[in-house]
C-alpha cells in the first residue's frame, strides 16, 4: 500500500488508511514485524494529501483533521523509531511544499495543511506524550522540535498546549541529562513562543510552583556559571526573562522558598558589594551586549520581586540599596578597564535610580544607612552645575536626555519625590537639615527661568516634581515654611502666572498648576511672613483667576487653599476686591460654583434655584436613592461624607469669612443661592439629625418620652428653618419681579415721552408752514407772541415809566425777534452834550484832544 501511494494518500481514502495504520500500531507491541509497515505508512503521510477535485478540501475537511489527530495518537507505540517517524512526518507535512505534477490528483496546499493541524488536537497529544518519553531522549528531542515549530507558527497551537499544562510539562524537563544541550534550548524556545503567542497569565500560573521555579533556578545558575559561549549567554538571559514573567504575574511565587530570590540578589550585587560566596568567586561580567543585558535584567527582576514583602528582608541582607547607590554619582568621561562604558554606565545609572524609586520607600533603614539624601543632593547639584556632560540617551529611561543631564536630573527628582511621599519624619528632617529647600528653590529659579510654554514634557514634569517635594517638606512645619521664605513665594507666584490656555496642551501643565497651588497651600499658608508677602504679590487674585477658568476637578484644592488663607484677616479684602472677566466678583463666582455643584449631585431646585423639598433641602440624588442605611459607629454616614465629597462646605466657610451681606456684584439669583449658603450649617445639622432618627427607626430603637420630645422639637425646627429659607427665596424673586415691572413701566413712559416730542416737532413744522404761506396766520402768530412776551415780563410797571424803550420794530411782518440793536430816543440834554462833543473834536489840536475829552467826560 505504501508503494502504491508513494506520492501521498488521496483524501477520500484517508479513513481506511488511518484505520489500517491504527491496526498495525496496536500489533507492534506483540509483533515487531508491524513496526516497519507503520513507519512506511507514516512516511507516505508526510506528503501532502491529494485532491481529485477542488472541493475536496471542504468535503474531506473533517476527515483530514481526524487523520492528523490519529497520527499523533501513534505516539502510544512503545517504539522510539516509530515515535521519531511520527515527528518527522508532522514536520514534513507542515513545512515542505510539494509542487510535483500528478496525474488526476492535486496536492493540498501547505496553508490548508497547517490550518488542519491547528484544528486537530495534535499539539495536546504531543505535550501529553512527553510523560511517555522520560527515558527516550532522541524521541523527546524530536517531539520538542515539533512543538517548537508548532508554537512558533500558531497561537491556536499555543493555546492547545497551555490547555494541558504544557508550560509545566516542558519546564519539568529542563535539567534532564542531554549531551547535545538541545533539550534546554528547545524547551526555553517553546516557553518563549508560548509567552509571545499564548496567554501569558496562564503560562505564568503553570510555572508558579516549587518544581518549576527550582528547575528555572538550576538552569539559570548552570548557564550563568558554566556557560561561556555567546549561545550560552543568550540562553541564560532568556531564562531570566521567563523568570521575570512568572514573578510579574505571580507575585507570591515560591522564589523565597526555593532560594532563587537570594541567588538573584547575589548575582545582581556581586560587582558592587563584595561577597565570598562560591557561586560568584570566579564569576565575571564583561562589557559585551549579553552581559550588559543580564545586568539590566537582574535589576529589573529584583524590582518585580519586591512586590512580595517576604523578599524585602533578603534584599536588605544582600545590601541591594548600597549596590544601587553606587551608581548615584556624577558620570565620568573615562572608564577603567573591565568597567562599563560611559553609555552603558549611564543606562545602568538611570535604571538603578528608577529601581531605587520603588525600593527606597520599602527599605527606609537601609536608605538612611547609605546616606541616600546626601547622595541625591550631591547628584542634584551636579545635574544643575556647569560641568560638561552629554548624555547618550540610549535607553528607555533616558527620554529627553540626549546631549544633556536632563535624564539624571529627572530620575534624581523622581527618587526625591518617592522619599518625601513616605512622610517619614527622619527622611524629611534629614533633607531639610542638608538645605534641600533652598537648593530646590534655587534649581527652579536658575535652571527653569524660561517661560512655561517654552518647556517640553520632561521639563514640565521635573518642575512639577520639585514643587511637590517642597510641598511635602514644608507641610505642617512653621520653621520649614519660614525657610521657604520670600524667594519661594516669588517662585510660586511665577508659576501661578502660567497661561491657563496651556492646560489642554497635553504636556502636563495642569499638573504643574496643581502642584503650584499645592505648594502655596503647604509652603506659604500658615506662616505670617510668607502669607503677607503672598498677599502683597496679589496671590489671592491669581488663585481666583485660576479658579475662574480651570476645570472643575481643580476647584477643590484651590478652594481649600483660599479657605486656609482666609485665616489671615487681610485676605477678605483681597477677595472682595478681585474682579474677573466681565467684572465678575468673587462672591458671584462662588455662588456660580455652588449652583454647578448642586446640579451635579442632583439637589432638587426649581429653575430659579428655590428649594423644592423642604424635608431634604441639601440632599442629592445619590444620597436620596441610597436611603437610610444602618452603619457601625466606625463608619462615616452619608450626610457626613457629603461634606467631604463636594465643595459646598468650603464655599460656605469662605462666605463665613467674608460675610453674607454687602457683597459686591451679585445678582438676584446669587441672593437666592446665598439664602441657602447662609443656612448651610443649620440645614446640614438638620440632615444629620434626620439620618440619626432614621437609623434609630431602622434598628427598632424606641426613644424614651424625653428623647422623643427632643426629637420632635428638632424635626419641627429643621422643617421651619427650611421653610424660612424657601420663603426668603420666594420673596427675593417676587421683589425682583416687581422691580422688573417698574422698570418696564418706566421704559414704556420714556417711549411715550419720545413719541410726544416727535408729535410736537411735527406740529411746530406745520405751524411754520402755515405762517409762511398765510399772512393772516402770521399776523395772529405775531399777536400771540406779543401777548406771550407781555405776560412773561416780571415787572410790567416799567412800561408805564417816562423813558420806556420798546424791544420790537413797528410794522415788522415777522414772528422772529428783531435782533441785538434797538432804537433809543435821547433826551434834550443828551443831544446838547453830543453836539458840544462833536464841535470840540473838530477844533482841538491832536496833542490836547485826549485831555479835553477827559475833561468833558468828567
Amino acid at each position: 500500500m505504501a508503494q502504491h501511494y508513494k506520492n501521498g494518500f488521496p483524501m477520500k481514502d484517508l479513513h481506511q488508511i488511518i484505520k489500517i495504520l491504527n491496526i498495525c500500531a496496536d500489533r507492534v507491541g506483540t509483533n515487531q514485524l508491524y513496526e516497519k509497515p507503520v513507519q512506511d505508512i507514516l512516511k507516505v503521510c508526510g506528503f501532502p494529501f491529494l485532491m481529485e477535485k477542488s472541493s475536496d478540501e471542504l468535503v474531506y475537511k473533517q476527515i483530514v483533521v481526524e487523520s492528523i489527530s490519529q497520527i499523533g495518537y501513534i505516539m502510544r507505540v512503545l517504539s522510539s523509531d516509530v515515535r521519531i517517524q511520527v515527528c518527522n512526518t508532522l514536520l514534513q507535512l507542515t513545512t515542505e511544499e510539494h509542487t510535483q505534477e500528478l496525474h488526476d490528483f492535486k496536492p493540498a496546499s501547505l496553508e490548508f495543511t497547517n490550518k488542519m493541524v491547528e484544528l486537530s488536537d495534535i499539539s495536546e497529544t504531543l505535550i501529553k506524550s512527553l510523560k511517555l518519553l522520560e527515558n527516550d531522549l532522541p524521541a523527546k528531542l524530536k517531539v520538542l522540535e515539533v512543538l517548537q515549530y508548532f508554537s512558533k507558527r500558531s497561537a491556536r497551537n499555543c493555546d492547545q498546549m497551555l490547555s494541558v499544562d504544557g508550560g509545566c510539562m516542558i519546564c519539568s524537563n529542563f535539567m534532564d541529562p542531554d549531551p547535545s544541550d538541545q533539550l534546554l534550548f528547545r524547551s526555553v524556545d517553546i516557553l518563549w513562543n508560548l509567552m509571545e503567542n499564548g496567554n501569558v497569565a496562564i503560562l505564568a500560573k503553570q510555572l508558579d510552583n516549587i518544581s518549576c521555579i527550582s528547575k528555572l533556578r538550576d538552569a539559570f545558575i548552570y548557564q550563568l556559571t558554566q556557560g561561556h559561549s555567546h549561545y550560552d549567554r543568550q540562553l541564560r538571559n532568556d531564562l531570566l526573562v521567563l523568570t521575570t514573567l512568572v514573578a510579574y504575574h505571580c507575585p507570591h511565587a515560591p522564589f523565597v522558598e526555593t532560594g532563587f530570590a537570594k541567588h538573584l540578589t547575589l548575582f545582581a550585587t556581586f560587582q558592587e558589594v563584595k561577597s565570598h560566596n562560591a557561586l560568584v568567586r570566579h564569576l565575571k561580567l564583561f562589557t559585551n551586549h549579553e552581559d550588559f543585558e543580564l545586568k539590566k535584567l537582574l535589576l529589573n527582576i529584583l524590582l518585580v520581586l519586591s512586590k512580595n514583602s517576604t523578599v524585602l528582608s533578603i534584599l536588605s541582607e544582600g545590601r541591594i540599596l548600597l549596590a544601587l547607590f553606587s551608581y548615584v554619582r556624577p558620570n565620568e568621561k573615562k572608564n577603567l578597564p573591565r568597567e562599563w562604558s560611559p553609555a552603558q554606565f549611564e543606562e545602568l545609572q538611570l535604571q538603578a535610580m528608577a529601581a531605587l524609586c520603588t525600593l527606597c520607600p520599602l527599605l527606609l533603614e537601609d536608605y538612611m544607612t547609605c546616606q541616600g539624601s546626601t547622595r541625591l543632593l550631591l547628584l542634584l547639584e551636579w545635574c544643575v552645575g556647569t560641568a560638561e556632560f552629554s548624555g547618550h540617551g540610549n535607553s528607555f529611561y533616558s527620554t529627553g536626555g540626549r546631549g544633556n543631564k536632563k535624564a539624571q536630573l529627572r530620575h534624581c527628582l523622581r527618587l526625591l519625590r518617592s522619599m518625601v511621599s513616605t512622610e517619614d519624619y527622619q527622611v524629611l528632617q534629614d533633607l531639610v537639615d542638608q538645605g534641600a529647600i533652598n537648593q530646590l528653590i534655587g534649581v527652579l529659579n536658575t535652571s527653569f527661568t524660561q517661560k512655561t510654554y517654552e518647556n517640553d514634557e520632561v521639563e514640565i514634569e521635573m518642575q512639577t516634581d520639585i514643587l511637590f517635594i517642597l510641598s511635602c517638606l514644608c507641610d505642617g512645619d512653621m520653621h520649614r515654611k519660614d525657610l521657604f521664605g520670600i524667594p519661594g513665594v516669588d517662585m510660586v507666584i511665577r508659576y501661578l502666572h502660567t497661561d491657563t490656555r496651556l492646560l489642554n496642551s497635553g504636556l502636563g501643565h495642569h499638573k504643574l498648576l496643581l502642584a503650584s497651588v499645592d505648594c502655596t497651600w503647604c509652603s506659604i499658608v500658615g506662616s505670617y511672613t510668607t502669607e503677607d508677602y503672598f498677599l502683597e504679590k496679589e496671590g489671592v487674585f491669581l488663585l481666583f483667576d485660576l479658579l475662574e477658568v480651570c476645570p472643575k476637578k481643580m476647584h477643590n484644592i484651590i478652594l481649600g487653599c483660599l479657605l486656609d488663607l482666609c485665616e489671615n484677616p487681610k485676605t477678605a479684602n483681597h477677595i472682595l476686591t478681585w474682579r474677573g472677566k466681565d467684572g465678575c466678583t468673587a462672591s458671584h463666582l462662588l455662588c456660580q460654583i455652588w449652583r454647578q455643584e448642586e446640579v451635579e449631585i442632583g439637589v432638587k431646585r426649581n429653575n430659579h434655584g428655590v428649594i423644592l423639598d423642604v424635608n431634604k433641602p441639601l440632599m442629592g440624588t445619590f444620597q436620596a436613592n441610597l436611603g437610610i442605611v444602618s452603619l457601625p459607629a466606625s463608619c462615616i454616614s452619608q450626610s457626613v461624607a457629603d461634606v467631604q465629597e463636594n465643595m459646598r462646605s468650603k464655599i460656605y466657610s469662605l462666605f463665613f469669612k467674608i460675610g453674607f451681606t454687602d457683597l459686591p456684584g451679585i445678582s438676584v439669583a446669587d441672593h437666592v443661592t446665598l439664602a441657602v449658603i447662609e443656612q448651610y450649617l443649620d440645614l446640614k445639622m438638620g440632615e444629620v439629625w434626620e439620618e440619626i432618627i432614621g437609623e434609630l427607626g431602622e434598628e427598632n430603637v424606641k426613644p424614651v418620652s424625653a428623647d422623643l420630645e427632643a426629637i420632635e422639637a428638632l424635626t419641627r425646627a429643621i422643617l421651619e428653618r427650611s421653610q424660612i429659607v424657601m420663603t426668603t427665596q420666594v420673596e427675593l424673586l417676587e421683589s425682583k419681579n416687581n422691580q422688573d415691572m417698574l422698570d418696564e413701566q418706566e421704559f414704556y413712559a420714556e417711549i411715550r415721552e419720545n413719541r410726544r416730542q416727535k408729535e410736537k416737532a411735527i406740529a411746530d413744522f406745520t405751524d411754520y408752514v402755515a405762517r409762511t404761506s398765510n399772512f393772516a396766520a402770521l399776523k395772529a402768530a405775531k399777536e400771540r407772541q406779543d401777548i406771550s412776551i407781555d405776560v412773561s415780563r416780571m415787572r410790567p410797571r416799567l412800561k408805564e415809566s417816562e423813558h420806556f424803550h420798546a424791544t420790537d420794530l413797528p410794522k415788522l411782518t415777522s414772528t422772529v425777534f428783531s435782533g441785538k440793536h434797538i432804537i433809543v430816543q435821547n433826551s434834550a440834554r443828551d443831544e446838547l452834550a453830543s453836539k458840544i462833543k462833536v464841535k470840540l473834536d473838530r477844533t482841538v489840536r491832536p496833542d490836547i484832544k485826549m485831555a479835553s475829552y477827559k475833561f468833558l467826560t468828567i
